[in-house]
């Protein structure tokens, strides 16, 4: 099974479809928005490979489960097998950069989260991932001084910045590969910054990666 990975200059990369890793509460004003202590070394989940849909076709949202909450991230696409690397090696691994939604069911997670479960079901679902086109990692710029943004109707709900991150990219994906082997496909998200909230159906957003992307999608 493959995935038709597209970059914004138009061209494409055909990978196997991979797993989503991706690291909570990277961004200190988003825990302390949800209360939550940051920890002390990166916290990581997954989503399956299920998860991802196209971010710029409008994405469906689960019905009857609780409140869906948006949360704006970075993406980044490997290209290359990442296993126990270091810094360099890692930051060498990376193909494109793009934007993703990491979709949470709040309530559900709320739940697990106060039983000391698992969070699969609240971030795993299927569409929990929508996901944009890549840029050319090349043509990214700095990883660490890109503005990450999300309008909901017409109204500025995130806007931070990844040199607020409290895990940068680097030491993040060095860190990933002593426990996972990042594989072409893999899709990393890199934490959110402040500002997330419910996502209702008929919602309008715009999300921005800095001057490298801009999707504008809808909830449905």
């Amino acid at each position: 099974m493959s995935y038709q990975h597209c970059y914004a200059d138009g061209s494409s990369a055909r990978l196997p479809v991979g797993k989503v890793v991706c690291i909570g509460r990277n961004y200190a004003d988003h825990a302390k928005e949800l209360n939550n202590p940051i920890p002390a070394e990166p916290l990581l989940f997954m989503k399956p490979a299920t998860s991802i849909v196209p971010m710029a076709e409008p994405f469906a949202l689960p019905k009857g489960l609780g409140e869906v909450h948006f949360e704006t991230e970075m993406a980044l696409l490997i290209g290359e097998r990442l296993s126990k690397v270091d810094e360099a090696t890692a930051l060498a691994g990376i193909s494109g950069v793009g934007l993703a939604l990491d979709l949470t069911l709040r309530d559900i997670q709320s739940q697990l989260k106060s039983q000391g479960q698992p969070w699969e079901k609240a971030k795993g679902f299927d569409g929990a991932c929508p996901l944009s086109v890549f840029v050319p990692v090349a043509d990214a710029g700095d990883l660490q001084q890109l503005q990450i943004r999300l309008t909901v109707n017409g109204e500025l709900r995130q806007d931070g910045n990844t040199s607020m991150m409290l895990n940068p990219v680097a030491s993040l994906l060095s860190y990933i590969s002593q426990f996972f082997t990042l594989e072409p496909g893999d899709v990393v998200l890199t934490g959110t910054p402040a500002g997330v909230g419910p996502v209702r159906p008929g919602d309008k957003l715009w999300v921005e990666l800095d001057r490298c992307l801009r999707v504008e999608t809808e909830a449905c």
